[in-house]
């Protein structure tokens, strides 16, 4: 009985056997899994170790009397109607350079050099975040010393407070960029003795100390009406092909008064998504 019961069960027991001797499913090798999208950072390429979010704090809470100075210097920004409209701690960079230099990544600028910087924040809220989106300071005050180590030119804005290089967040094509900042340069920059130029890649420069622009692209310069003139050639390094032949001078910035207040834009942190290069420099640090 037992023998024929065992015949009886044997094909269910090869069917188990066999069930479970299948090999498990094999994963889809990684080629066949798509990757993740690079996270387009623009800003990457132009903030030296130690000029992020944590390096900031790590400055800031090195020296005790760094917080009275940055708390003097917001306070400021806010009572001249142009607080928020670019982060402060951002507005402290200094240069890529610094630790080369043997500088600070962060400095608070001196307070006499402030005005300067009112009337730059407010023609970049007036008219360059609503033309190109948010931007991102990546130098701001150079001191003197500093200024020189890092190749800036003699008469540099940087040392005013009056310059901001700043980066767009939203992905745009550098002749986009410079078309669009050329334009609005030409329509309102004289009102804010605003000057303007372009460095590697999507790196822009805006101060408010004269009326001027460079280092545009040729094929882009084409089309925006040539506004340097031969006394500033000097201070600006590489002039427009318009005025490449002109003879240069030396030519001292002009201060300039911060004008009436304009209501404030607000502005929105910007998605970042596929990158591009990096290109190649062009002219001499403002």
């Amino acid at each position: 009985m037992i023998r024929s019961m065992k015949l009886m069960f044997a094909p269910f027991l090869l069917l188990a056997s066999a069930a479970t001797a299948q090999p498990a499913p094999v994963a889809a090798p990684p080629a066949q899994i798509a990757p993740a999208a690079a996270v387009w950072d623009p800003v990457a390429p132009y903030i030296a170790a130690g000029q992020d979010e944590p390096g900031y704090r790590s400055w800031y809470l090195a020296a005790p009397w760094r917080g009275t100075q940055v708390k003097a210097f917001n306070d400021y920004l806010v009572a001249n109607q142009v607080g928020g409209i670019l982060p402060t701690w951002e507005l402290l960079r200094t240069a890529t350079s610094w630790k080369e230099c043997g500088q600070q990544p962060f400095e608070v600028p001196p307070s006499d050099e402030w005005p300067h910087m009112v009337e730059t924040l407010r023609y970049i809220r007036d008219y360059v975040i609503p033309a190109v989106g948010p931007v991102e300071p990546v130098s701001v005050y150079r001191n003197p010393v500093l200024n020189v180590c890092a190749g800036g030119a003699p008469e540099s804005a940087h040392k005013l407070d009056s310059a901001v290089d700043l980066v767009p967040l939203k992905p745009i094509a550098r002749e986009t960029l410079m078309k669009t900042l050329c334009g609005i340069h030409s329509e309102h920059g004289a009102a804010y003795n605003a000057g303007l130029g372009f460095y590697a890649y999507l790196r822009f420069h805006v101060d408010s100390t004269k009326y001027r622009r460079w280092n545009m692209d040729p094929a882009v310069a084409a089309d925006c009406p040539p506004i340097i003139h031969p006394e500033d050639i000097a201070s600006v390094g590489q002039p427009l092909p318009q005025a490449a032949s002109a003879t240069p001078a030396s030519a001292s910035p002009a201060v300039v008064a911060p004008a009436a207040a304009a209501p404030a834009v607000s502005s929105t942190s910007a998605a970042k998504t596929a990158g591009a290069p990096q290109g190649p420099s062009l002219g001499q640090p403002h």
